[in-house]
Parts: structure tokens; C-alpha cells; sequence
């Protein structure tokens, strides 16, 4: 994930009276796909007991929802966890928030913002050192550009789209929040440690050690947003973890599992390779709650597919192969479809939500390096970054026809579209409930 270290290449409890069912369907233009689907031993080693959550069965239908109790949409978010995040369901902030697209470029170390009308850049900022990802804030009325090697977290306006003065923060490879907005979670990677801030302030208020987990990078919460997932890229493993970050609940090894088509981590293949810790041959990096809500999705970039783990349970469920170096997870505005990102191979697999399989893959021309971003408001567009072309690409999410590709500044990473549909963030490039 992070190529300037040379390595990562890349409301508990919000009330239920404020809970609207919002989503829109979009359209699917699926075409034939293949795929290898492995099941996996259920006897992944672990450092603590696992822990029960909610999870259900039922897929969303992507119909719009106006109707029912407060209670009834509260408990629909259990099984239907993107529930308010459909087509243009903007609240909050990020109703006047200004249409822009955030560009960190980790090598040039600079900020580039594009008009998406326009998909010209008109804004090129120079930010500390190794900017890796643009992240809104929880209440979504702060962006925050994070620079892991320049130690400090930028602000942005999202309103004007104005850059302020950095704020101090060690070693901010990525950014979530806590389901409440109380605290900022900072995974310091190179420290091997989440820490704990205050959401508003960004003062440091505790740090969680994870000495097993090389590598911490990315994360995802469980529909009733009481545990998260996160992914430890250089040791292979996956932490789980309460969702206040107070204590390491269960630590899954997938180093013990066998899966076809991986990349030997012996590889003369560079980048963030090079920093995989003794022993490791999976590479974990973007994790995503499935939509209807029963398990994680964990693209693996040395597997090359994604892992699913089951989200009562932690337990690995099963393997699927896409194309070389998977990367970023983003489902579509209905729900019915997820997007997978290859970088080394320059495709997108596009899954089928209900099935949790590949329906189609859809493969960019020339040589492309498709990385992080997410979807339009809309739904109807798919921004990912060319990691290792200096270019940032706009796919039609209908049929993965290339609309667009933006020359950038040298190392484009984790694109934030902005703004997008939901009630708050829970961190990254747009996770958003």
C-alpha cells in the first residue's frame, strides 16, 4: 500500500428516530465472468475469543423506503447496512458540500483537486510528506488529507474546498471514527499501534498496541457497528477489534490458508513486497461489510482475491479468485454489485452482491493501475486512482466503459469522491452508513 516506505504499493447508538431508509436502485449491465471460489478450514488460529454480532440473511432490494417505525429502520440497518447510503441520499454536511474530487499524491507529495464536470484539476496543493488518503470527517464537515511520513493530518474545507494548516498526528496512514464521532481512529503502521484521538481535536487519548499486526492499514464495522475489522497488509493477518479500539478481540492468521492463483511472496515484483514480514505470504489490504451485512469482504493484493469472513462469527468463510494485486472494495448506490480493483493486472472484478461472486470483470486499456476511490453520489460513476501511472481513471459503472483518464502528480493513492450519500463516515475513502 504505502509505495513511499516502499510498501503498500496502497452511530454506536446514533438515535433511531433519525433513521430514513433511503435507496435508489442503478442500473447493472453484468456479462459473463469466471471465477475460482475456495472454502477454507474453519480452524484459523486466533489470540482471543471471538465475538457475536448481529448479522442477517436477507439482500437488499434496492426500492426506495419511506415507510415503517423508527425501530423498523433500525433494525433493517442490521441486514441492509448501506441502507442510507443510495443514490444522491446526501444529509447533513455534505448537502453543501462543494462537487469536487481529492487527489493525494504520496510520491510528489502534493494535494490535487479535479472539477468532476469538468474532470480538469483546479487545484494543486503541496501537503506534508506521503499524502496516502482523503478521509471525511465523521460529522462530515471536515475532510482530512493524511500524510503518514509528514506526521500530520490537513484539513480541508469541503463547503470551498479550501486547504488549511496541518495538524500534528504521528504517522497517519489511514483514518476511521468511531460509530459514535467521539474518537478519530489513526492507524500508525509503522508503529504497529491504533491510536485513539479525539475526534474533534485530534489530541492523542489512548493507543492500542497490535505488535502482531505489520502493516495496520484498513478497516471496516459491523452492521450493528459494535466491532471492526482491520487488516494487517505486511504480517497477513486480520485484527478484530472492538469498535471503541480498547482491545484486541481475535487476531486471524491467513498465512495458514491455502488459496490457487497466489503471487509466491518471493516475487521479484518490488514495491510494498519488499517489507513483508518473515513467514507472510498474504498481502490483506481494503476490508468492506458485505451488504447484506453477514461478512467482510478482504481484497488480498499477494492472493490475488478476497477473502470472506463471516461477521458473527470471524471465522474465515471462503476464498475467491479475481486478477492480480485486489485491492479496493466499493459497492454500487444499489447495493446489488461490489467493485474490486486489480492493480497489478489493471481490471475491475465486479461482484455480484447476492451471490458473492464474480459476475463480469471489466479491463481498462493500455496500462493501468487502478487503486483506491469510490463511487459518484449518483451512482453512476467509478473514480480510482492509477497508482503507479501518475493518472486517475472515470468508469461507467453500467458497463466499466473508460469515460475519462486524468493525467495527475506522481503516485496518486486514496482518491475521495465528495461528496457521497449517507448519515456519517466511518473513515477512509468514504465508508459511509
Amino acid at each position: 500500500m504505502n509505495q513511499a516506505r516502499a510498501r503498500r504499493a496502497g452511530a454506536g447508538a446514533l438515535g433511531a428516530a433519525t433513521l430514513v431508509s433511503l435507496v435508489l436502485a442503478a442500473c447493472t449491465s453484468p456479462q459473463t465472468g469466471t471465477e475460482t471460489q475456495t472454502s477454507v478450514n474453519r480452524t484459523t488460529s486466533s489470540s482471543h475469543p471471538a465475538a457475536a454480532t448481529s448479522s442477517g440473511s436477507s439482500t437488499p432490494s434496492g426500492s426506495a423506503t419511506t415507510t415503517g417505525t423508527a425501530a423498523d429502520g433500525a433494525a433493517r440497518t442490521l441486514t441492509e447496512p448501506y441502507l442510507h447510503t443510495g443514490a444522491n441520499a446526501l444529509t447533513g454536511a455534505a448537502v453543501h458540500a462543494r462537487r469536487l474530487v481529492y487527489v493525494p499524491n504520496q510520491i510528489a507529495g502534493t494535494l490535487e483537486i479535479i472539477d468532476p464536470r469538468t474532470r480538469h484539476v483546479v487545484k494543486r496543493v503541496r501537503v506534508p510528506s506521503s499524502p496516502e488518503h482523503v478521509v471525511p470527517n465523521w460529522d462530515m464537515t471536515r475532510l482530512w488529507v493524511n500524510s503518514d511520513k509528514g506526521d500530520a493530518l490537513t484539513p480541508i474545507d469541503p463547503t470551498t474546498g479550501a486547504v488549511g494548516k496541518p495538524v500534528a498526528v504521528r504517522d497517519p496512514y489511514n483514518l476511521y471514527f468511531t460509530p459514535d464521532g467521539r474518537y478519530a481512529l489513526v492507524m500508525a503502521s509503522r508503529f504497529r499501534a491504533i491510536d485513539v484521538r479525539d475526534a474533534r481535536t485530534m489530541k492523542l487519548v489512548r493507543s492500542l498496541p497490535v505488535p502482531a499486526c505489520a502493516g495496520v492499514n484498513h478497516a471496516d464495522f459491523t452492521a450493528d457497528l459494535k466491532t471492526f475489522v482491520a487488516s494487517c497488509e505486511f504480517s497477513g493477518r486480520l485484527l478484530v477489534v472492538d469498535a471503541a479500539a480498547t482491545r484486541v478481540k481475535k487476531v486471524l492468521d491467513l498465512n495458514q490458508i491455502k488459496t490457487p492463483g497466489a503471487t509466491p511472496p518471493n516475487s521479484p515484483m518490488g514495491g510494498p513486497r519488499m517489507e513483508l514480514a518473515k513467514g507472510a505470504n498474504a498481502m490483506p489490504q481494503d476490508v468492506r461489510l458485505t451488504p447484506d451485512g453477514r461478512r467482510f469482504m478482504v481484497a488480498d493484493m499477494l492472493r490475488n482475491g478476497v477473502w470472506f469472513l463471516d461477521a458473527s462469527t470471524f471465522r474465515i468463510d471462503h476464498f475467491v479468485h479475481t486478477d492480480m494485486g485486489a485491492h479496493g472494495i466499493y459497492p454500487s448506490r444499489d447495493a446489488r454489485r461490489i467493485f474490486v480493483s486489480n492493480r497489478d493486472a489493471g481490471t475491475i472484478s465486479v461482484f455480484d452482491a447476492a451471490t458473492g461472486r464474480p459476475a463480469t470483470t471489466w479491463r481498462l486499456p493500455g496500462h493501468a493501475t487502478p487503486d483506491m476511490g469510490g463511487v459518484t453520489a449518483d451512482g453512476s460513476q467509478l473514480w480510482l486512482s492509477g497508482r503507479y501511472s501518475a493518472e486517475v481513471y472515470v468508469i461507467d459503472t453500467r458497463n466499466g466503459h473508460l469515460i475519462s483518464r486524468i493525467r495527475t502528480d506522481s503516485g496518486p493513492h486514496g482518491v475521495l469522491v465528495w461528496p457521497q450519500p449517507g448519515r456519517f463516515s466511518l473513515g477512509h475513502t468514504g465508508n459511509m452508513r
